[in-house]
């Protein structure tokens, strides 16, 4: 999504690299995804159930 739009923007960050963020983020398993400080979730999603998650975050429901 950061590639295709200008107002999404990502960082991936390496858990044993970065303990202090691993931990305050929770990280227990990865893929860990953390939108908009509000909606986390862990594992690799399908494509449709990852976009639920960043609508949520941003306040979408995406016509569903």
């Amino acid at each position: 999504m950061a590639v295709e739009s200008s107002r999404v923007t990502a960082d991936v960050i390496e858990a044993t690299e970065f303990p202090d963020l691993a931990h305050r983020y929770g990280v227990r398993g990865v893929p860990k995804i953390v939108v908009n400080e509000t909606t986390e979730f862990v594992g690799a999603l399908p494509e449709r159930e990852y976009l639920a998650y960043v609508r949520a975050a941003v306040g979408e429901n995406g016509g569903e």
